[in-house]
């Protein structure tokens, strides 16, 4: 399978911190190699959130070596697929590029018992957003 083949999707959030990690971690773990992922923040944080961490260990997904990444706006214009979070204005808009905004409760400063659920949320969207733009074959 060529690279141009490989549907690219970008997450951002403003810190990079939560919801985005977990959802590129999501879209890594169940999709493999069938899709190009990158997440990024536009004020990214210094670390992972703690409890972002935790959380996804609980679902079996170590996230222990990401790291908070700034937005470029080469990233979006190698994505076919941006999906903000939350970042409102400050994430950059191009032509013919496809834009979900998914509306999450943002993580930071919770407890692993507040993120859960929100962990839950974001598997569900990753799982459809897979057999829509991933499917197995």
């Amino acid at each position: 399978m060529s690279d141009t083949a490989t549907p690219s999707v970008l997450f951002v959030c403003v810190h990079n911190a939560g919801r985005s990690q977990m959802a590129a971690a999501f879209l890594t773990h169940l999709a493999g190699d069938r899709v190009q992922v990158r997440s990024a923040g536009s004020a990214p944080a210094d670390t992972v959130n703690p409890a972002v961490v935790e959380a996804m260990a609980e679902a079996g997904i170590d996230i222990t070596t990401e790291v908070p990444k700034v937005l470029t706006v080469e990233a979006v214009q190698a994505s076919d697929v941006v999906i903000t979070m939350g970042c409102g204005d400050t994430c950059p808009v191009f032509p013919g590029k496809r834009y979900l905004d998914w509306e999450l409760p943002d993580p930071a400063g919770q407890g692993v018992n507040a993120v859960r659920p929100i962990r839950d949320e974001i598997e569900k969207r990753i799982r459809g957003l897979v057999d829509e733009i991933a499917p197995v074959s």
